[in-house]
């Protein structure tokens, strides 16, 4: 079940198409979590993907599927680099930057607003969700866009087009590993 929740929720991550992404698994508990993410990362790793756990709570932990690499790229972004050292990032060491998430999502009842930089979110939508939740978003998909609607759409798209077909070929049988795309 956690694989199919993994293909419904993180495809765009699999293919490459994105930095990372969220889901929420539910486990029998901490241990039985921890093995599975051992096995999803000796299967994901040589394709440069990574899966850990950001938050336990009531038997569900709340997965992040990632590339290392892309987010250290995506950390490097000024705007981004802008947005997170506020909140006290350390933007030079990706590690760092997830335990700081994992502290803040610990610390608050709701997400972190900064969290749709760790998921390929525009900084500039990140910015304006931060100032603005509420009002003067331009269009709502995978997250509320403030700045470039029309990229915006287009990349909602291939998510959906990506997601469509990666849960139809994983139906079909195709393994996590078959699915995911060297980065």
């Amino acid at each position: 079940m956690c694989e199919e929740l993994m293909v419904r929720h993180a495809s765009p991550t699999l293919a490459g198409l994105k930095t990372g992404s969220l889901f929420t698994c539910p486990f029998e508990g901490q241990q039985a979590m921890h093995r599975c993410l051992r096995c999803w990362n000796h299967a994901l790793a040589p394709k440069g993907l990574r899966v850990m756990p950001l938050r336990w709570q009531n038997g569900r932990a709340l997965v992040y599927l990632y590339r290392p690499a892309r987010l250290a790229r995506d950390l490097q972004c000024p705007e981004a680099r802008a947005l997170l050292a506020p909140r006290g990032y350390c933007c030079e060491d990706p590690t760092r930057c997830l335990g700081r998430l994992m502290q803040r999502l610990r610390e608050q009842g709701e997400f972190p607003h900064e969290i749709g930089l760790f998921l390929s979110y525009p900084p500039e939508d990140v910015r304006g969700f931060i100032e603005s939740p509420v009002c003067g978003f331009k269009c709502v998909g995978c997250w509320k866009v403030y700045g470039d609607a029309r990229e915006a759409r287009k990349t909602f798209g291939r998510y959906r087009r990506c997601t469509e077909i990666y849960c139809a070929r994983f139906a079909q049988g195709t393994t996590l590993e078959r699915l995911a795309v060297a980065g």
